[in-house]
């Protein structure tokens, strides 16, 4: 299973999203030092009930949560816009 693979798998099965895209945008970071270590750089788009009521700050908690140890394994950077039904990604 590729690392992009893995990161889907990981927040799908956290928070059952009704929108979920994520993207490996470790080639725009080629030759950046923090990609020398082999991490990535992804970016992700998730819309779950599971953000309802929540800030910003607490849904990105919970996604770091949901990723464990690839945040220390296999992402160096990450992107997240974590949105609940309903809303536009202005509101969150």
């Amino acid at each position: 299973m590729t690392r992009l693979e893995r990161i889907r798998a990981a927040l799908d099965a956290a928070f059952q999203p009704t929108h979920l895209l994520v993207n490996d945008d470790s080639h725009l970071h080629a030759g950046h030092a923090g990609a020398q270590d082999g991490r990535g750089h992804f970016g992700v788009e998730i819309t779950s009930a599971a953000f309802t009521g929540k800030p910003s700050l607490a849904r990105h908690r919970a996604v770091y949560a949901a990723l464990g140890d690839m945040m220390t394994t296999d992402i160096h950077a990450l992107s997240i816009q974590a949105i609940a039904p309903g809303e536009s990604s202005l509101d969150s």
